[in-house]
């Protein structure tokens, strides 16, 4: 630790990678439960997400943190929106990983970046220079390839990116540090999730008492939840946003190689190209990105 005290960068890139890894490596822990309906997975996961994100909190005494985040009404509404586009999120990606389809969970996070730049010219009124617009087009031109081959537009992809975007956008607005957002995000979840799971128990069609490996499993969706998250928030405190921006390919990757090489999803031609048409957008944006970085620290240098 004594060259990671040295060196903030370098300790923010083993954060950073950290938190991309565990991300890209969470089909393992959604596979892991089986036929368990994705809404159910989705309930105990807001609910011991709250209880682990809560005992941070406590631990770390920044109750005032939260209590100063919902003084003002506005935020609460905010954070009301945010909390269902990631529920909303959330439930895709878990059906999307026990359904088969993580192909297209990883061709969403892939998509993002650049709806990322969609909106911000949608929204916050900024405009696209020419590789941008290059970079939009081909990733365009992807989407429109599976939908000419499938017939269908890739639903996963388009869902998973835009909820995640727009849940971007809206944290942006509230001025809350992330581990604090959730928190308040999965308090407001709490009806649905401790609703759904007492229902589905009284019903005797829930799973949590089923084993004690299935209750583990439940509770550690919590700490699945939580922890990528707090390495993410240590890399952004150390590391350009820039930079950062670079290690985000890490987690779609990740899912890309597990839906292939562990989990035998077939990488059709349609999806070849598809997703050769987005990688050649990122390559485009990511280079733009760059050069526009090196010109304004020259500026300003």
């Amino acid at each position: 630790m004594s060259m990671f005290s040295q060196s903030p960068a370098l300790l923010g890139s083993f954060y950073a990678t950290s938190a991309y890894l565990l991300w890209g490596l969470l089909p393992v822990y959604w596979k892991a439960f089986g036929a368990i309906p994705a809404m159910e997975i989705l309930a105990h996961r807001t609910l011991w997400s709250l209880v682990f994100v809560a005992a941070l909190i406590g631990l770390q005494r920044r109750w005032k943190e939260v209590k100063q985040v919902i003084a003002k009404r506005s935020n609460v509404w905010i954070l009301l929106v945010s909390s269902c586009l990631l529920a909303g999120n959330w439930l895709t990606y878990i059906w999307a990983v026990n359904a088969n389809h993580i192909l297209d969970a990883s061709l969403g996070y892939f998509i993002l970046p650049l709806v990322n730049v969609l909106l911000g010219f949608v929204f916050l009124k900024e405009r696209f220079n020419l590789w941008q617009t290059v970079a939009i087009v081909l990733a365009c031109l992807g989407v429109l390839n599976f939908i000419w081959s499938v017939g269908t537009l890739p639903w996963i992809a388009l869902v998973l990116a835009f909820s995640f975007a727009i849940y971007g956008l809206l944290r942006k607005i509230v001025k809350a540090e992330s581990l604090v957002g959730l928190g308040i995000e999965t308090f407001l979840m709490l009806p649905f999730g401790l609703g759904y799971a007492l229902y589905l128990e009284t019903q005797g069609t829930g799973h949590y008492f089923t084993d004690w490996y299935t209750a583990a499993l439940f509770a550690g969706a919590g700490v699945i939840t939580a922890v990528p998250l707090i390495c993410f928030a240590h890399a952004a405190r150390r590391l350009r946003l820039s930079t950062m921006g670079f290690f985000q390919y890490i987690a779609p990757t990740c899912n890309l190689l597990l839906g292939v090489w562990v989990y035998s999803e077939p990488f059709t031609e349609t999806y070849q190209v598809t997703f050769g048409f987005i990688w050649a957008a990122l390559i485009v944006y990511s280079a733009n990105s760059m050069w526009v970085q090196r010109q304004t620290l020259r500026v300003s240098g």
